[in-house]
């Protein structure tokens, strides 16, 4: 069974070719590529995240266990609302995925990846960091 965001008939109604993305189904494109890519250039987009985990990461130690998780510097973000690109690593420091670490405020940042992709451990070392 493919899952739908929210926005799934908005996606369809604006004419999106939808694909599956991970069990999700989720628009490839709106048209022409290359049109919307001058689009977003010049004005603005917007990519659907609600099939993405939001976690919130807070407490006095949460910079340093996201400087341990992502491989970018997550020290650059100071603004609230901003955000980082970066990739997930497992202890190795090979890639597990893609996410974005937002900044809520200095003791709390949040990520948005993909849900089925967080690793159990991450959570357990946030939990223990909390106490």
């Amino acid at each position: 069974m493919t899952l739908k965001t929210l926005l799934n008939e908005t996606h369809r109604s604006l004419g999106a070719k939808m694909v599956d993305f991970g069990g999700w189904d989720m628009p490839l494109a709106y048209g022409s590529q290359l049109e919307e890519h001058h689009a977003v250039r010049r004005d603005a987009g917007m990519f659907d995240v609600s099939h993405m985990l939001n976690v919130d990461v807070a407490g006095p130690d949460a910079a340093a266990f996201l400087r341990r998780l992502v491989a970018n510097d997550v020290a650059r973000l100071t603004v609230p609302g901003k955000a980082l690109y970066s990739c997930m690593l497992n202890p190795q420091g090979g890639i597990i995925d893609d996410l974005i670490v937002y900044f809520c405020a200095a003791s709390r940042q949040r990520l948005c990846r993909p849900w089925r992709r967080l690793p159990p451990r991450a959570i357990g070392q946030q939990r223990r960091n909390r106490r």
